[in-house]
């Protein structure tokens, strides 16, 4: 099959578009043809992009990306709940080829029926931003109607999502944004939006009942004084995995694949509540211009079947 791989480590420039086996699925999975895949910019930064879940090397050549939309091809034996044909979105296994590939295995745990009212390329946008806003607002924080809400980081692929979440929870929500998607993140529903070049967010937003950031550092540092009381606070920066700071590890989290969430993530899209953003599209053969492009708002997608 064709896909994007790294035959050794280092950044883009490393990316080369070729010929590599298909996978086969085992106990649990599924083989995907894949439609179109998302990009997440940060991936080469990931510990397992390059190493295995016992710790050592990964074995090359490495493909990318772990968010996807497609079509399953094919099942293992003893696989129940769903069927050749069936058009699904989901993740994969970090620590397994990703789905920058025409084809990528899965597991049946970690993908769920793609909504129906968008197409592969909206769908690849969206499992890993979603559900990233899904378990910081309503696992983690339990948002809950009339809350007030701050989300860092607004315009974001992550914090768009965050913004329609907490809109549908009926929390009023205030996001921060640049002055060039302070019009964007209104749209998506906020009800107060922040140009944080401009102004300090916590001269704005005092007494919420929930953070959740995206940006970290000094950001994520001011964001503890704007919490009322029992405020809750939830941040997904990557400073968040090295800190000593006892209230930042305990606040940090990484987003984790789920069927059933993905499910409600689709009937949310299907019903019109979320709806994904797409900054920009590329094929598959130019994934480093895809890593490196970096759009105003909205996620960046590779397509790989034009459909």
């Amino acid at each position: 099959m064709k896909a994007i791989c790294l035959r050794a480590r280092g950044g883009p420039e490393a990316f080369a578009y070729g010929e590599v086996p298909q996978p086969r699925p085992g106990d649990g999975e599924v083989l995907v043809r894949v439609h179109a895949a998302g990009v997440i910019q940060t991936e080469l930064s990931w510990v397992p992009t390059w190493t295995t879940q016992a710790g050592g090397p990964r074995p090359f050549p490495v493909i990318p990306g772990h968010e996807f939309s497609g079509e399953i091809s094919a099942l293992a034996a003893g696989v129940r709940d769903v069927g050749v044909g069936d058009l699904v979105y989901g993740l994969n296994d970090w620590y397994r080829d990703g789905a920058w590939a025409e084809y990528c295995v899965a597991r049946v745990a970690d993908l769920a029926r793609k909504p129906s009212s968008v197409d592969h390329v909206h769908a690849a946008a969206t499992p890993i931003s979603a559900l990233t806003a899904w378990q910081g607002l309503v696992e983690r924080a339990g948002l809950a109607a009339g809350q007030r809400v701050l989300i860092h980081g607004a315009a974001g692929g992550v914090g768009a999502f965050a913004v329609q979440l907490a809109r549908w929870r009926g929390a009023q929500v205030i996001g921060t944004a640049s002055a060039a998607n302070l019009d964007f993140v209104r749209s998506l529903g906020a009800d107060e939006v922040i140009d944080y070049r401009a102004e300090r967010f916590e001269d704005v937003a005092r007494d919420v009942d929930v953070v959740f950031d995206t940006v970290g550092g000094e950001t994520l540092e001011r964001s503890w004084g704007v919490l009322k009381p029992g405020g809750r606070l939830v941040t997904i920066a990557a400073s968040g995995e090295r800190t000593t700071d006892e209230r930042v590890r305990a606040a940090y989290f990484i987003v984790e694949p789920s069927r059933t969430q993905l499910a409600e993530i689709a009937r949310l899209i299907d019903g019109g509540a979320l709806r994904p953003v797409v900054g920009a599209v590329f094929p598959l053969a130019e994934a480093r211009q895809a890593y490196q492009h970096k759009p105003s708002h909205g996620k960046i997608v590779l397509r790989v079947v034009d459909s």
